[in-house]
């Protein structure tokens, strides 16, 4: 019997990766403007107000900050706000050489997703934009069209980014993957699980810190290996 051919699949990291910059903090100013967010952050800074938050604990700030900006919204504001936010991200903010990967990974056929830290509003348009398949990252919890300002699921970042992406391919949560041929790309510690898991993984952060098993990103001209 033939064995079926494998998924081809690439996962991209965003902020730091196919983004030049954080891209969460500049569409929560525009969600709260400066004057509430400035509130927010030093609200924050003591402690919470209310709320016990550990500063030193990423996920539990991003989470607080999430709440405070959005709980009571309506998510067709920010949805409108993300549609507008990822037109700018599109002319502004994103890095050229990875960019031309993943228009190279598009090309070949291949399957396309963000696999990202920052906000479904502003991923996903930028996503059908790019051409790119499926969108994992953070999605706010709505109820009658309002945000609560909490989240579906925990922050997409560290191991986060491999159990979800597993679950999306259908793959075993750990071990070897099946059926799929997977390139990942990303920059920073929170994407290391996810570098982990890839037959091909590469490497937009600081050639002293990069992880095991993956490799710098090549220059502009290189083409994409599929072999």
């Amino acid at each position: 019997m033939t064995e079926l051919a494998k998924r081809k699949v690439a996962a991209f990291d965003f902020d730091g990766t196919l983004s030049d910059r954080d891209t969460l903090i500049p569409f929560l100013l525009r969600v709260t403007g400066r004057s509430r967010f400035a509130q927010i952050v030093a609200q924050i800074g003591v402690s919470g107000i209310g709320r016990s938050v550990n500063l030193r604990d990423r996920d539990a700030v991003k989470a607080e900050m999430i709440h405070r900006a959005m709980c009571g919204r309506r998510e067709e504001d920010l949805q409108r706000l993300g549609r507008l936010y990822a037109r700018d991200l599109v002319v502004n903010e994103l890095n050229p050489v990875v960019l031309q990967r993943l228009e190279q990974h598009r090309d070949a056929g291949h399957e396309l997703l963000f696999v990202s830290a920052s906000l479904t509003y502003y991923l996903e348009p930028l996503a059908d934009e790019l051409g790119v398949n499926a969108v994992i990252a953070v999605e706010p919890t709505v109820q009658y069209g309002l945000l609560t300002g909490e989240m579906n699921f925990p922050n997409v970042r560290a191991e986060q980014k491999a159990l979800r992406l597993r679950s999306w391919l259908n793959e075993p949560a750990f071990g070897p993957m099946r059926n799929v041929e997977l390139w990942s790309y990303g920059n920073s510690s929170g994407d290391h699980a996810l570098l982990e898991m890839a037959d091909h993984a590469y490497w937009l952060g600081k050639q002293s810190k990069l992880p095991v098993g993956a490799q710098m990103l090549p220059p502009r001209s290189a083409p994409l290996e599929t072999a």
